[in-house]
Formats: structure tokens, sequence, C-alpha cells
């Protein structure tokens, strides 16, 4: 087992990791921008390695950084939790050239599957079934009308070396196409740093379901079921569950089954996502396979029982699974809202700063990965995730209502958080049926809901203040002794702003 870890993250990832590393008796190591200097994460480790520079290109971007800070340390392993460098092949090699693990697979298994190209191959020839589409990067846009008419409307562009939604168009005929096409060219080049895309057939209505897969260095390759991530806006996931409501026994199975297919195919070692696209037929296609720790892990926790982050350190290690696929079940539903610093009333826009007072949800089935507490300050150079809400019940439907109850007991005051927007979702109909889709926020209008939603929490900040003046005005109130100093006399009106 390893004795000190770099973690070359922030925020609650980074706080997830710090705790798997003292329950498997490891030396947690941050890796930390100066910005985050009085973050959670900072406070949590063992050590703090301050990078010179506030922004993430010149830390948590910086290959040479991580290298250079998990020597400094002594470290002999590199964990690089989501997002940033996870999945960049050339931490890997960099890694390995300088006698550190890696937590994670080798870069040439990164590289493969990082190319979505290159992955649909190798997962076609494996026989796992894939979206029709192109098989290399469309060159131009007389190749990428050519494909379209093979294909047939509609379309979808994709960059070929990245994701989040991000040199992905729609295209619904040819007269869109130009337009499309180089726009998802642009925005390929500026996220990932090559502007190649590719075409798949654009699915109506379909369900975004990942398996996930682990699997070591002994030949063990298992999965541990689906995670359904259908609630997403611009193709960002809001909320996922786990297992999905569209499945049966027959096709998680299957879905499993070709997972596995495909990781055992590669030699693939580590934790492992493969995604799939679902039609309403529950025919589902590969889209592609994330070679790191998901955001939405938790809830494959909640229904297994099986640590994750522990489970990919060990991997790591060198330790074989400790389980078959015969040995593995899940029991229970568990559902994940992911808390972000946005205005959902003002078309989600982020709004980073101060967490002038907190109150986090509990009771039993509640969990809370977060990075936040009163006082913390959320800065504007990162990602909008605050913390993520996670809750299990015995069914789907009692762990809605507990997600329910988490969320009305969850109080964020100082910036805007997306709590309106979670009890929206929580509440529509078409959730409660579990009716979902990609689509889900344009079929049912968030955007009409949210000025309705707007509209009541005005009147009901009009009411509390009302009924706040009311009771300072009694002669019962009135006799009670004033605040002193060592009282802060406006809690009571911050937690009267639960649901502003």
């Amino acid at each position: 087992m390893f004795r000190r870890m770099l973690i070359a993250n922030r925020g609650e990832i980074a706080v997830r990791i710090i705790r798997a590393c003292r329950d498997r008796g490891i030396t947690p190591i941050l890796l930390c921008a100066e910005v985050d200097r009085a973050s959670l994460a900072a406070r949590l480790a063992d050590e703090v390695h301050c990078a010179t520079g506030m922004g993430p290109r010149e830390t948590y971007l910086d290959i040479e950084t991580v290298v250079r800070a998990a020597r400094a340390v002594n470290a002999d392993c590199v964990h690089p939790g989501y997002g940033f460098l996870s999945e960049n092949p050339n931490l890997s090699a960099a890694c390995a050239a300088a006698g550190i693990t890696f937590i994670g697979p080798s870069p040439e298994q990164i590289r493969l599957l990082g190319n979505k190209n290159a992955a649909r191959r190798q997962m076609a020839e494996s026989g796992v079934p894939v979206v029709p589409g192109s098989d290399a990067p469309l060159e131009s846009l007389d190749e990428a009308l050519a494909q379209a008419d093979t294909i047939g409307y509609p379309v979808l562009l994709k960059a070929s070396n990245g994701g989040g939604g991000r040199g992905m168009r729609k295209v619904f005929s040819p007269e869109q196409m130009p337009d499309a096409f180089s726009s998802a060219r642009s925005e390929a080049q500026a996220a990932f740093g090559s502007a190649d895309v590719y075409m798949e057939r654009y699915i109506a209505r379909p369900r975004h379901v990942e398996m996930q897969i682990a699997a070591d260095a002994h030949g063990n390759a298992v999965y541990l079921f689906e995670r359904e991530c259908s609630i997403q806006r611009r193709f960002q996931k809001m909320v996922e569950e786990a297992p999905s409501p569209a499945l049966d026994d027959v096709t998680r199975r299957r879905m499993g089954e070709a997972a596995v297919t495909g990781a055992r195919a590669i030699g693939y070692q580590s934790l492992g996502t493969f995604e799939f696209l679902v039609d309403e037929n529950r025919n589902f296609y590969f889209l592609e396979v994330n070679t790191r720790l998901q955001v939405e892990h938790p809830v494959t926790e909640e229904i297994t029982g099986i640590d994750l982050v522990c489970l990919q350190i060990d991997i790591a290690a060198g330790l074989p699974l400790p389980f078959t696929q015969d040995q593995l079940s899940f029991h229970g539903w568990a559902f994940e809202a992911r808390i972000t610093c946005e205005n959902v009333f003002v078309n989600f826009v982020p709004d980073p700063g101060r967490i002038e007072h907190l109150e986090l949800p509990q009771g039993p089935g509640v969990r809370v990965d977060g990075q936040i507490y009163t006082g913390a300050v959320i800065p504007p150079f990162f990602d909008s995730l605050m913390a993520k809400l996670i809750v299990r019940g015995a069914d789907r439907e009692e762990a809605r209502r507990r997600m329910l109850r988490a969320l009305d007991e969850f109080v964020v005051v100082g910036t805007h958080s997306s709590l309106p927007f979670h009890r929206w979702v929580f509440r529509h109909e078409a959730f409660v049926r579990g009716d979902l889709s990609t689509h889900f926020l344009d079929e049912h209008d968030w955007t009409g809901s949210a000025k309705q939603l707007a509209a009541s929490q005005v009147s009901a900040r009009a009411a509390q203040i009302a009924a706040a003046l009311a009771a300072l005005s009694t002669p019962a109130m009135s006799a009670l002794p004033r605040a002193t100093a060592d009282i802060d006399a406006s809690a009571n009106w911050r937690m009267a702003a639960r649901h502003w």
C-alpha cells in the first residue's frame, strides 16, 4: 500500500480523496492554488503544497507543477480526482517516468479511450453496440455533409478529444451544417487543443445511462451496475440516480457484460465508466469511456456498499479485486443532486462569493460530499459545484421523498444556489414517473417554471420579513435580553432566509 499521496485537485473531490486516504492509512498531501489556501481540503490534509498562481492553468492543469510537487513532498502516488488532468495521458506518463504511481489507467489506455473515434472503433471491434456514425474525424464541410446524408438527419457533431458538451452541435438539416461544423470545431479547439470532430446519429429522447466497471492487474473485471444521468443542462449532469428506472434485469446484465467485454479487450486496469445512450426500446449504444472517478460515484457506493475511491487506490497498488461478479448485488435506490453556486433564475449564471451561513441536511439516508462551510469563499476561477447531496432509500419513491426533505433542510446564504431548481425537478410529475430523457428541461419548460418560482420566492420573503417584524413587536419578544457581543444577532434573520 502507498505511504504518501499527492492529491492534484481541489474542492469536494479533494476532500473525498483525503477521507479515503485516512481509511487506508495513507498520508494525504494537497496540491493547492493560492486561492484555495483556506479551503476545506486544505484544512483536512496532513500537508499542503501551495503552487504559485491563482487560476487552474498555473496549478491544477500544469503537469510539471504536479510532478515537481509530488517529488518535493516525497509522494509515492498521485491522485488526479476528476476534471483537470485526470484524463490526460501525459500526466500518467510523466508520473511513470518519475517513478510515481498514477491512480488511474496507463497512458496508452487513457490515450486510446480519450480519442472518441479510436474508442468507437475499438468497442465496435469488440462487439459493443455503437451509435452509427463516422469512423474518423471529419476533414471538411463537404465530408460532413456527405456523412450526414449517409447516416440520416438529425446528426450530432462531437469533439473527438473531449467531453462535457463542448464542441457538440445538433444538426437537423443540410442548411444548418456549415455554421454547426464551424462552431463545433472552434469550440473543440479552444477547449481541448484539437479541432477534430466526428459525427453520430442523433437519437431522439435518449436516456444517458452509464455502467461502472472495475478491472485489476490480475485479469479480473466486473461491473458494479448502472447510474442514470439523464437530467442535464447544456450536456452537464445535474441529477443522477442508481439504479436506472429504465433498465430491467436482462438489459442491465447485457449492458454490464458489454462494458466488461470492452474493458477486457484493451487490458483496462482501474475504475472506469462506460457511458451509453438508451433509446425508448431499451436498445443501448456505446457513447464513451471515462477513465477516471466520476462525479456521481457516490450513488453507486450507496446501493452497493463499496467504497469506490478506496477500491481505485487498491487497484493502483496492485491488489486483486476483493469480489467476483457473482458476489456483487445492489440494494435500495440512491439519488445525487449537484448543488452549484448559480442563479437558476437568471440562466444559471455563476454566483461565486462568501458563504455567510450554511445548514447541511442530516438524518437517515442523507450524505453530503462538499467543500463549503460557513465563511468559505467560492472563487470565480473554477467549476461552480459546491456540494453533492446524496440520499438513499429502500426504493425510488422513498429516496425521492428523502431528497425533497434534505433539499428543504439545505440552507445556503451568501450566494445563489441550484436548490430551487433541484426542488422543482424532484417534484415534477414526469420525474416522479421516471419518464426521463436528456431533453427533460426542454420538454418541461424550466424557464417558465423559474419565473413562477422567482415570483413565489419574493412573496415568501416579504411574508417572512412581515412575520419577523410582528414577532419582534410583541411584549414577549421585547422582554428578551438584548444580544451580546458573543451572539450573532443576525443569525435568526439568516436562518429565516432558508427559502430565499
